[in-house]
């Protein structure tokens, strides 16, 4: 494996953003990577949830990839998520995902079936053990239908030492209690959208993988929380919460109305690749008032 640098701090995971035919749009895409890098963002991330990557077909996930590559320059840290139904179909979007100089990357379940923990060990460990950068496991029961217990993590990294980090989405007590259960042997991150920001730090979160649309005042509250400005970070925070609660209603929710903050406060426009939540007026004028609130990047 390939001596990387372990992330840190607030990673800002890309919107896909579409044009009007539904066509992935590659100013746009541009654009909002250099607002990630503007606003402060610690690493650049592709490909999850957040990037609806399961509407995306295997050549327009590697089309990001080289896109996200090309934008981000070597500015930054950069990761992919790395989705597929099968150990080939994951490893060969991992040999692109390296290809194009990922530093790091992040394994999601397979999504068919439902399996017991060791067949998700066994699938894990043999897409990581082909990694030549530091890998993490997507751990996302509530949004994923399918998880691992902290024993299973644990087994996973005693037995694959390419794994270093895990990326969670829950509640901070139960991340707090991951974090306990793997005693600093990896690097854990959490998600939902910022929710439970300044607590996940405490709890000894390393960072947070998120969305653009909030991503320059999660900046500022990591900030002023690693400079132990807690009180500056909790006023931080307390500026992003509204927006946090409306758009995490649902992953769906995240997706319909996240991307239309994050598009009112760029000064873009928002298209929705079929299937998507109709974004409603009584939604829209909330997302616009929030927008308002928060002012442009």
């Amino acid at each position: 494996m390939q001596s990387k640098t372990l992330p840190e701090g607030i990673q800002a995971i890309l919107f896909a953003l579409f044009d009007d035919q539904e066509q992935l749009d590659r100013d746009l895409m541009r654009r909002q990577t250099d607002i990630c890098v503007a606003a402060g963002a610690h690493g650049i991330a592709a490909l999850g949830l957040a990037t609806e990557v399961a509407k995306l077909t295997e050549g327009e996930r590697r089309t990001i990839m080289d896109w996200a590559a090309e934008d981000v320059a070597g500015r930054l840290p950069l990761s992919f998520t790395i989705t597929g139904n099968s150990v080939g179909e994951q490893i060969a979007q991992l040999r692109h995902a390296e290809s194009v100089g990922a530093d790091w990357l992040i394994l999601q379940p397979p999504l068919v079936g439902q399996y017991p923990a060791e067949e998700y060990i066994r699938f894990f460990g043999r897409v990581a053990d082909a990694a030549q950068v530091p890998v993490a496991i997507q751990n996302a029961p509530a949004y994923m239908g399918r998880g691992l217990a902290e024993a299973d993590v644990m087994t996973l990294v005693a037995q694959h030492g390419n794994i270093q980090i895990l990326k969670a989405e829950g509640p901070v007590i139960e991340v707090a209690r991951v974090i306990e259960a793997t005693q600093g042997r990896v690097r854990v991150f959490n998600g939902r959208g910022g929710l439970e920001l300044i607590d996940n730090l405490r709890a000894g979160c390393s960072g947070m993988v998120l969305a653009p649309d909030l991503i320059d005042l999660a900046v500022m509250a990591y900030e002023h929380f690693r400079r132990g400005e807690e009180t500056a970070a909790e006023a931080v925070y307390g500026r992003m919460l509204p927006g946090i609660a409306f758009v995490m209603q649902s992953l769906e929710y995240l997706i319909c109305y996240g991307k239309r903050l994050f598009g009112l406060r760029a000064g873009m426009p928002i298209h929705d690749r079929a299937p998507a939540l109709p974004a409603l007026e009584p939604g829209l004028s909330i997302v616009g008032r929030l927008a308002g609130q928060l002012g442009p990047y």
